[in-house]
């Protein structure tokens, strides 16, 4: 199915349809989301090093508290 032929259902759909369309597109760009980063941060990920320092970091007692 094509964007413009999902874009043309969606134009057909009631107000509760639609409704239940977008929470389903929420949740799942949420879900999405999350995997991403839990991937960024999970070990050999972009972000690993990084969360390795800030524990490091926190470990050391060189971190504070946010105002």
């Amino acid at each position: 199915m094509s964007v413009g032929e999902i874009k043309e259902a969606v134009g057909k759909l009631t107000p509760a349809e639609l409704a239940e369309v977008s929470a389903f597109i929420a949740h799942k760009e949420a879900k999405d989301w999350d995997a991403k980063i839990d991937a960024d941060f999970a070990p050999g990920g972009r972000l690993a090093s990084v969360l390795e320092e800030v524990k490091a970091d926190y470990k050391a007692g060189r971190t504070r508290d946010l105002p």
